[in-house]
């Protein structure tokens, strides 16, 4: 798509759906929540800092249905599930060991399921998106020995491609193989799995005395400077994975959520007004250069800071990373600290109303497409109530993620035949589109009585269900049986697209 053409669309999109009234510190939050909105927990395995070890099938599918069951209630529409958190995988792989974190055992140990596969059904049975989180360079966490990794892991089968650092183990970015491995991995993945995106956070090279002068000496000959050398290590690698993505599934994003600061101005005059660690200097991570080259789909930073700090502050960044990604093909979401909240010592994050205002911020911003929550276990504990002003005052009625348009601007055909059959305290709405299998998802609008009203309007959504070969099923559990319906169902196209028309079906009493 060219940069006039993606530009337009996103005013238009931007016209219609980002609402907002502003508010005052602390006070009762007034806000119309947008149509589209990307609003995703981030559900973190390493550690196992959300997911509990040693669950069997039954205990960890109850667990993921309750898990996206109530992220589903509080009007969330993606999980960003960590699938690959240490040369590992939480899933079937004839590249990597199971991870420990699954199972609570030794690496390598079969868990007897796949959690990637249920929780990815899980997700898709309730309308939501699922990414999947990959950590690509590190091997170990803290003092984990080499000896602890499973013999088919990539470091005991290549030990050559491995660097300490600190007390931790990374592959080795300058390394051809590395690369060639990585990416075989992610391929393996989209294949096999019908993932909505690959998703990269911010663990790229672990410091600036990163042990790799012989590696450099190698292959870094074209190159004056090994900071340069190393931060084309990551772009390579940022830039094949995407395309080898678009190669399989054209439609399946690549998003990466790097630290919350690109470089300070005190360094560089394209730079935040920040005085914090930057990923372009210390990780060797080149986020700009991915905006501008089109490597990713979409970028979330981690702007991990009150609106008061004054080294980092929230609203300068949020209106940096505005400026960088504005007229590129990218969507920009926000991460969220949700794990500060009432934990931080910076004292702003005593207030429950920080991060709910932020969100509102990034709406105000009229640039920002949404934001991604750190992580499941801070939005379930709920913290002097921040949840609850989330879910209550800011997220009130659902949202779509936003599209994509430049892997695909065509519009889909709204679905072919509709029908709604009322259960007493239920209507099931049945869509039969097998004739032309080109949504990915449909939208169900609701309204009562017997026309349809505005589907601009996110308080008529009543939910999204995935297509499955041409048919879907949706059961409207929150109906008046003495009332009459009329329902309107739209398709979004593989990319996101919605169609502009609806097709329409009534209930009776």
């Amino acid at each position: 798509m060219n940069r006039r053409y993606f530009k337009a669309f996103i005013a238009v999109l931007l016209t219609f759906t980002l609402f907002f009234t502003s508010i005052e510190t602390g006070s009762a939050v007034s806000t119309i929540s947008p149509k589209v909105e990307m609003r995703a927990s981030w559900i973190s395995t390493v550690a196992n800092i959300d997911l509990k070890p040693g669950m069997d099938e039954a205990a960890y599918t109850s667990w993921a249905r309750s898990t996206i069951k109530e992220l589903e209630r509080k009007n969330f529409n993606t999980v960003v599930f960590q699938v690959k958190p240490t040369a590992d995988a939480l899933y079937p792989s004839e590249l990597a060991p199971w991870s420990r974190y699954i199972t609570g055992s030794k690496q390598g140990t079969n868990p007897g399921y796949d959690p990637l596969q249920i929780m990815l059904d899980t997700a898709h049975e309730h309308g939501m998106e699922l990414h999947a989180w990959i950590n690509p360079y590190r091997v170990t966490m803290a003092n984990q020995k080499l000896e602890e990794l499973a013999p088919n892991n990539i470091a005991s089968i290549h030990p050559e491609w491995v660097v300490k650092h600190g007390t931790q183990y990374y592959l080795n970015p300058g390394i051809p193989g590395v690369q060639s491995y990585l990416i075989d991995a992610v391929k393996e993945l989209v294949t096999n799995y019908d993932v909505d995106a690959v998703h990269m956070d911010d663990y790229f090279y672990p410091g600036v005395n990163f042990d790799d002068a012989a590696t450099y000496a190698q292959y870094g000959a074209d190159f004056n400077d090994i900071g340069d050398w190393r931060r084309n290590n990551v772009n390579e690698l940022v830039q094949h994975i995407n395309s080898n993505i678009k190669q399989i599934k054209p439609w399946v994003q690549f998003g990466i959520s790097p630290s919350g600061i690109w470089r300070n101005s005190k360094d560089d005059p394209n730079g935040s007004e920040t005085n914090g660690s930057a990923h372009y200097d210390s990780l060797f991570a080149d986020s700009r250069k991915w905006i501008q080259s089109g490597y990713i789909d979409y970028i979330t930073p981690q702007v991990y800071w009150s609106r008061q700090l004054a080294i980092a502050n929230y609203s300068v960044l949020l209106e940096w990373w505005s400026r960088q990604t504005e007229g590129y093909p990218i969507n920009l979401y926000i991460g969220m600290a949700d794990y500060k909240v009432n934990a931080n010592f910076d004292t702003a994050w005593d207030n429950p109303y920080e991060l709910p205002e932020q969100i509102l911020d990034n709406r105000t911003n009229g640039k920002t497409m949404g934001q991604m929550h750190f992580t499941l276990r801070d939005i379930l504990a709920n913290k002097l109530g921040y949840a609850d002003i989330v879910e209550n005052e800011i997220y009130q009625s659902k949202s779509l993620t936003p599209p994509t348009p430049w892997n695909g601007a065509e519009e889909p055909k709204k679905p072919i035949l509709v029908t709604a059959k009322n259960n007493g305290n239920s209507v099931q709405i049945s869509i039969d589109n097998k004739k032309r299998k080109d949504a990915r998802k449909y939208v169900i609008y609701r309204f009562e009585g017997n026309q349809a009203g505005d589907y601009n309007d996110p308080k008529n959504i009543v939910g999204v269900v995935f297509d499955q070969n041409g048919f879907a099923k949706f059961q409207d559990q929150n109906v008046d049986p003495n009332k009459r319906y009329t329902y309107g169902v739209t398709s979004i196209s593989y990319t996101g697209v919605e169609s502009k028309n609806a097709e329409e079906t009534k209930t009776k009493k």
